[in-house]
Formats: structure tokens, C-alpha cells, sequence
């Protein structure tokens, strides 16, 4: 859950999602974070929501959904304290289901190292894009793999595996307490509204990879993940690797439902890739000579740490001594 660290005050964090996750994706949004984190009227409004619906993902998304992007930060704050019920009422309804498809490019050479082929099983799936790494290509500093409707850049770092062939997926399904369905205007909109303001190219390549997932779109369970995981699970084929992922999604849980979760996924058959930040799952073993920064995710294959990246996928870099191939 970006920018939502429950160690932090509200106003830390949207000064801290200003300065580290927007100031160079979106100076618009930079600037009112940086607004919010210092006016007392909008941290008095956000202080009367629940917990999870103060982050500054939601906000901004909700303000633009409702009344279009702002101009400015006068024209934001003066959004939400004039129309502050309105606000409210769809913070409590919308989550952050960002749904970043660039992400598969980050996770891509973790799947293409796996045994094949793969049954793939995502946690908090949203609208099922991140389901589809096998139907989209990647751009890894010139070297292409994939097709070209849409294409994900990767800027590699280190010694990253990069894959000479795209994964071979059999099976895929998906876990999610309110599936987006990309056939419906509605749930592709909220997809779109998530995106930074300032970000087209970001917008084109989710729009791409919506028309590729129309085309046959992931089964997503309308579920808990915490109850469903080992039933969904069961029908993939037992010929194939069962990989069980999420990104940015364990945050969400308590302390005692993620070792509830971690102890599912690890009575399973499954091999377990994660991407979240680093404070999400406190058991990683972290390299001390790898600077951590709250902006980094960690990708972890079966608890062990492989590779830092950009939480959209931008860039991944492989860490030292990361596990051999299976």
C-alpha cells in the first residue's frame, strides 16, 4: 500500500509520497501531497476516515474521479472541503487497485526461471492484468521479447536474467475481495483514474494491456484471500509449477493475517513470488551491502530475496548471490 505506513503520521506520509513517489512521475500530484501534508483542514478531513482510506493514492484518484483532474492545489483543497461528504462516500467504496501491468516486466525473470510450464494464482488480482505476463512484450534496455501491442520498459541493473523466451503460462486464476472487470467502463475508468496525472505513457501501455486481457480475460474469485487461497489453488494442474504472487497487496493485512496468509501459501505446493515493500514482510533477510529505500519493492521467491525494482516496473535490479534457477 504505497505511501501508507501505519509507523508514520498522515502528514509524513503525504510528504514523504511527495517527495520520493511523485516528485519525479507527477510534480502536479507532488504538489498536493506537499499541500496536504501541511494544511491542517485537509489532515482534520483525512483524520475523520478509517485508516486505510487516508492514503494519498486513494485521495487523489477519488478527488479525480468526482471532479476531474485539478488545476492546482487551491483548486484540490477547495475539491474536498467544499464537497467533503461526497469525498468521503467514495473513499469508503474504492480501493487503491492499482493495477499495474508494467509490474510483469519486473516479475518476468523470476516466472522465466521457474520450471515449466506455470499455473499462475494471484492475490489481490484487481482486474487480472498482472495474470498475463505471457501476452505482452518487454523492452529491457533494447533487448525485446514478446509482442508489440504493448510493450513494457525495464531499465535492468546488475546481473538480471533476462529471458530469451517469454514464460510458457497453462493456467492462471485470480483472488480478489472486489474483482475490476475490464469488459466494464465503469472498472476501466477507476483503473485509469489511479494512474499519476502526467503519466500518458503509463496510460497508453495500461489501456493496451486492458484490450489484450478483453480478449480473454483471467478468472478472478470474488473472495478473501485468507479463506479461498487453498480451493482456488486446487484446480491448477498438477503438471504444471503452481506460482502463487502478489504485489502490493500484503500491506492490507494485519501482522497476524499475513502470517496467516504465509502459512497457506507454504502448506501448498506452490512456489511463492512477493513484491512489496520492504517493510511489508518483516522476515526477509535483506543484504546489508543493498541500500533499502521505502521507494524500492522487494521481489522474494520462497522468502528469499532476489531482486529490488520500481513499484510500476520501471526498473529491476538483481541482487548478488540471488538463488540459482529451478
Amino acid at each position: 500500500m504505497l505511501g501508507a505506513d501505519p509507523a508514520h503520521t498522515t502528514a509524513e506520509n503525504y510528504r514523504w509520497f511527495a517527495r520520493v513517489e511523485l516528485s519525479d512521475k507527477s510534480p502536479l500530484y507532488a504538489a498536493f501531497c506537499a499541500g496536504v501534508a501541511d494544511d491542517p483542514e485537509l489532515l482534520e478531513f483525512l483524520a475523520q476516515q478509517p485508516e486505510p482510506k487516508r492514503q494519498p493514492n486513494l485521495l487523489l484518484a477519488v478527488v479525480r474521479l468526482l471532479f476531474g483532474l485539478q488545476p492546482d492545489y487551491a483548486a484540490f483543497r477547495a475539491a474536498v472541503l467544499e464537497h467533503p461528504d461526497a469525498v468521503a462516500s467514495e473513499l469508503a467504496v474504492r480501493r487503491t487497485q492499482t493495477n499495474e501491468p508494467g509490474r510483469c516486466a519486473a516479475l518476468l525473470p523470476v516466472l522465466a526461471q521457474l520450471r515449466q510450464p506455470l499455473a499462475l494464482l494471484e492475490v489481490g488480482a484487481a482486474g487480472g492484468l498482472c495474470l498475463l505476463p505471457d501476452r505482452y512484450g518487454y523492452n529491457y534496455a533494447g533487448t525485446r521479447l514478446g509482442g508489440d501491442q504493448v510493450v513494457f520498459p525495464c531499465e535492468p541493473h546488475g546481473e538480471v536474467p533476462i529471458p530469451r523466451e517469454l514464460p510458457e503460462v497453462v493456467w492462471r486464476a485470480g483472488i480478489d475481495l472486489a474483482p475490476l472487470d475490464v469488459r466494464d467502463p465503469d472498472s476501466v475508468t477507476w483503473l485509469e483514474t489511479l494512474v499519476f496525472a502526467g503519466e500518458d505513457d503509463r496510460l497508453e501501455r495500461l489501456r493496451g494491456a486492458i484490450a489484450v486481457a478483453r480478449r480473454q480475460p483471467p478468472r478472478i474469485a470474488r473472495a478473501n484471500l485468507l479463506e479461498a487461497l487453498e480451493s482456488v489453488a486446487a484446480d491448477a494442474p498438477a503438471d504444471a509449477t503452481l506460482v502463487v504472487f502478489h504485489t502490493a497487496v500484503i500491506a492490507y493485512l494485519s501482522v497476524a493475517e499475513r502470517k496467516q496468509f504465509a502459512d497457506s501459501v507454504s502448506a501448498l505446493a506452490a512456489v511463492w513470488i512477493s513484491n512489496e515493500a520492504p517493510s511489508v514482510l518483516a522476515d526477509l533477510q535483506l543484504p546489508d551491502d543493498e541500500p533499502v529505500s521505502r521507494a524500492h519493492f522487494v521481489i522474494a521467491r520462497d522468502r528469499v530475496p532476489v531482486a529490488f525494482c520500481d513499484p510500476h516496473g520501471r526498473w529491476l535490479q538483481w541482487l548478488k548471490g540471488s538463488p540459482a534457477p529451478r
